[in-house]
């Protein structure tokens, strides 16, 4: 699509993050686009902030457009695998398989179980 406007990038399924906030400022909803930086928009309720971040999403794609500036589409799931290899110390290495192993569990499914939470 050559002409992509900002119903075209409205309608694309980017990654929607809303968080309830306790903070100096009272309590609230925080909303924001993970892959567009800066997007992000409050309520006081969750379909508040969601309204909200949408109304926000349709002004930062609309400046973006009007500057010529990149926008980035969201990352289909398809592209991730599932598998990474992180590198970390023996000694790390090491105290983590004793603890799977206590567990009962295998060291892969124990590092995920971390991770996931």
């Amino acid at each position: 699509m050559a002409n992509k406007d900002v119903n075209y990038y409205l309608n694309l399924p980017y990654s929607v993050q809303i968080q309830h906030m306790n903070d100096e400022s009272g309590q609230y909803y925080y909303a924001k686009v993970m892959e567009l930086d800066g997007c992000h928009a409050d309520g006081r309720t969750v379909e508040e902030a969601y309204k909200n971040l949408r109304v926000v999403m349709s002004d930062w794609i609309d400046i973006k457009l009007e500057h010529g500036d990149p926008i980035p589409e969201p990352v289909p799931e398809e592209e991730y695998s599932g598998k990474f290899v992180v590198r970390v110390p023996k000694s790390l290495h090491r105290q983590l398989a004793q603890m799977a192993a206590k567990e009962g569990i295998s060291l892969n499914q124990y590092v995920l179980h971390k991770l996931s939470k």
